[in-house]
């Protein structure tokens, strides 16, 4: 059973970073496109970066500059630094297979960014 888990989330001012972390406890990491999804409140939950398994990205444009996604497959973990975090970055923030993602989600990770 597929099993992510997101974390690193926390509360930051504008203008700071945080690394998010996406563990797999089995293996999809290594094999498959990956993505940071987030949902803001009452939004929809949508895609802000994807990696596929050659290391190539794609980032939201609302995100674009100031995200980058990365993968380390020998820990079957995702990565997503994101720096000079804004309010509008506030959400939780989950992994899951990129572009179309499993049924299942993990728990997510809060985003506050405080202005």
């Amino acid at each position: 059973q597929v099993r992510l888990v997101e974390s690193g989330g926390g509360l930051v001012q504008a203008g700071g970073s945080l690394r998010l972390s996406c563990a797999d406890s089995g293996s999809i990491v290594n094999f498959f496109a990956m993505g940071w999804y987030r949902q803001a409140p009452g939004k929809s939950r949508v895609l802000v970066a994807g990696v596929d398994p050659g290391g190539s990205t794609n980032y939201a444009d609302s995100v674009n500059g100031r995200i980058t996604i990365s993968r380390d497959n020998a820990n079957h973990t995702v990565y997503l630094q994101m720096n000079s975090l804004k309010p509008a970055d506030t959400a939780v923030y989950y992994c899951n297979t990129f572009p179309t993602p499993l049924d299942s989600w993990g728990q997510g990770t809060q985003v506050t960014v405080s202005s």
